[in-house]
């Protein structure tokens, strides 16, 4: 078992592979490992042996949309290896594919022993997270059954039912027990002198609920050509710029890996979607936040991701208020789960609407969406959602009460639900967290944006004047609110966030930035914040920092404390767009692009705050999501922002 890990990413699946193909079935920690369908482990063993011991890696599995290493024999100098393996791995929807290609390199017949041993624990992703909590799972049985050409792992608990098959051309030898619940598939293969053989590997997980009839192709490079096809399906069309190779590079990694990102979703009138997942490996599913930002990156040049997130959105919209999963009427979900704990109501993201910002961005798209596109079919079918999301702005997320949208912290969810959603990302400088409700700063400008952007819609598609000037007058009076409530006058800067008590919560922070993108400040405190994100102590040479460096609470590797993120950049970059601060965006978007093309033109996550000019190279950000919705579309905001300068 090596450290690294390899993610093979399609859809709901992904699996998680070391450097020789294997999967070890680790438990917990911050990376996951084995093969996983829909939030469940479908595979938590999968490992080769060649006579009884593990082979020797002589080229490791590179990232990639595909697995592919070089294996040999235990040797040494003065015994070369009797043969070599050439592995071969891909995913699909629900499906893993190996190829086993085997060559002797010796003059005369050889026999060897091959082996695959496998398991799998059907374990939960929430039970792998590193946050040690255990769950209780009552009368959950796991079978396995030898097939004709494989094995078959089953798992069930009341009435959840879920299946791992596996199947193999040519059938195993035979399949052994190990006496830890695994089972070994042999294959004895004889191997004429420098002859070679191959055996090919299917497992197909289904989890509950799933009665489809997958056909999955035959081998690695079959799967691949299908997955190359989409891709490139995905990126044909956009006109990348031809003066700025890098960004044109990496706005073609970050379509490609949208279309990999892609999982289904149902419309209100039960229509099958595809929508953008929030990332691999943790969150191959549908949060709201996530998809909303990168349907709004992507809008000028894929707009089919707006259509498909709008919908799924509107259908699973809140109607009632349930306070385990924070839902209030007219809420926009933040996260959608299908796994057995969610199932089971042992965690409360089956569907959780912890979110304060989902709601207007959902709006701010609507918007941005109908104007764009002319779709006036879509603005009158989600007539009804918008004006509900409208009123949950009003009512339950507090404008009309406290000026406001409020949130306090969930018992059970999470502490903070603004986009900086850690415990402690909301703070002082001195590190010191607010008590009570929050009015994060960021949340208020994309209300302001998403009040303005659907009395716009009310105004020219639902010619509902009364109703656009309501909105209008909502709008102009929490802009005049805000910038007398956080401007801080002594920083030259807004506050991160109110208490609930109206104190500022005065660490500086990138979330200024998402102000800019909003329009929220007047053109002089626009254009004085804007200017300030780009001092040392914020932008890193890579990006600006979510926190600036000096303050007490700053952190190079904290998640939300001084680190750097993509998407969060790509706002910043089209607000100073937007106050005519382009050599500023600029700098933002070199910035990041350099980054990108340092990480083989694919931006990850989050990247460390660590500065430019002391290390020479981005250094990464522990346990950051490798593939990322919101990071994949940032290249195609800093198009729009800057163009191809």
């Amino acid at each position: 078992m090596t450290d690294r890990h390899h993610l093979l990413v399609h859809g709901t699946t992904f699996a998680a592979v070391d450097d020789r193909g294997d999967i070890s079935g680790v438990r917990g920690g911050g990376s996951p490992d084995g093969l996983f369908v829909r939030d469940a482990r479908h595979l938590s063993r999968w490992q080769l042996t060649v006579d009884g011991a593990l082979p020797e890696v002589l080229t490791p599995v590179t990232d990639g949309d595909g697995a592919r290493c070089v294996l040999v024999p235990r040797g040494g100098r003065q015994e070369p290896p009797a043969h070599t393996l050439f592995r071969e791995q891909a995913v699909g929807d629900g499906s893993f594919v190996e190829s086993l290609r085997v060559t002797s390199n010796r003059p005369v017949p050889t026999t060897i022993r091959l082996a695959i041993t496998a398991d799998a624990d059907f374990t939960d992703q929430f039970e792998l997270r590193a946050d040690h909590r255990t769950y209780v799972k009552s009368g959950a049985v796991r079978s396995r059954q030898v097939l004709d050409d494989g094995l078959e792992f089953g798992y069930r608990r009341g009435e959840w039912r879920s299946c791992t098959t596996i199947t193999a051309e040519p059938a195993p030898d035979g399949v052994e027990e190990t006496g830890t619940g695994a089972r070994r598939l042999v294959w004895t293969l004889e191997l004429a002198p420098h002859g070679t053989t191959e055996l090919l590997l299917r497992v197909i997980g289904r989890p509950h609920g799933d009665r489809r009839a997958l056909r999955v192709p035959r081998d690695p490079a079959a799967l691949n050509e299908q997955l190359l096809a989409i891709e490139g399906e995905f990126v044909e069309g956009v006109a990348f710029p031809t003066g700025w190779p890098e960004l044109a590079a990496a706005c073609a990694r970050g379509l490609a890996d949208l279309a990999s990102l892609q999982v289904p979703a149902t419309g209100p009138d039960g229509e099958k979607l595809k929508v953008p997942a929030a990332g691999a490996p943790w969150f191959l599913t549908l949060l709201g936040r996530d998809a909303l930002l990168t349907s709004l990156f992507a809008l000028p040049y894929r707009p089919q991701l707006a259509a498909a997130t709008l919908p799924a959105l509107a259908a699973t919209q809140a109607t009632e208020a349930g306070a385990n999963a924070v839902a209030q009427p007219g809420k926009i979900v933040h996260e959608v789960r299908h796994g057995e704990l969610a199932h089971f109501g042992q965690v409360p993201y089956g569907r959780y609407y912890g979110s304060v910002d989902a709601t207007p961005l959902f709006l701010i798209l609507f918007g941005a969406y109908v104007e764009q596109t002319g779709d006036l079919e879509t603005a009158r079918r989600l007539e009804r959602n918008a004006r509900a999301a409208v009123g949950w702005m009003l009512d339950h997320g507090g404008l009309t009460s406290t000026g406001y949208l409020v949130y306090r912290a969930d018992k059970g969810g999470l502490a903070n639900q603004n986009w900086k959603d850690s415990p402690g990302a909301i703070c002082s400088a001195d590190g010191s967290r607010p008590m009570g409700t929050v009015m994060a700063a960021g949340a208020q400008g994309y209300a302001y944006d998403a009040l303005r952007r659907t009395a716009w819609v009310a105004r020219t598609v639902w010619a509902d004047e009364t109703y656009a000037a309501l909105l209008e007058q909502a709008a102009g009076d929490l802009r005049d609110r805000f910038q007398q409530d956080f401007w801080m006058r002594e920083s030259a800067f807004p506050a991160l966030a109110l208490d609930g008590e109206g104190r500022q919560v005065d660490a500086l922070a990138s979330d200024a930035g998402h102000l800019l993108w909003s329009g929220l400040l007047d053109k002089e405190y626009g254009e004085e914040v804007g200017r300030r994100l780009l001092e040392p102590d914020f932008f890193s040479g890579w990006g600006v920092r979510t926190l600036a460096a000096g303050q007490a609470a700053y952190h190079p590797l904290s998640y939300h404390r001084g680190s750097v993120w993509p998407h969060d950049n790509a706002l910043i970059a089209l607000g100073l767009a937007r106050y005519g601060l382009h050599d500023e965006a600029r700098a933002v978007a070199h910035g990041l692009v350099d980054a990108a093309t340092a990480g083989g033109h694919r931006l990850p996550e989050v990247l460390a705050g660590y500065g430019r000019d002391t290390h020479p190279e981005p250094v990464p950000y522990p346990h950051a999501c490798v593939r990322e919705s919101r990071s994949a579309a940032a290249p195609l905001a800093l198009l729009t922002a800057v163009g191809g300068a």
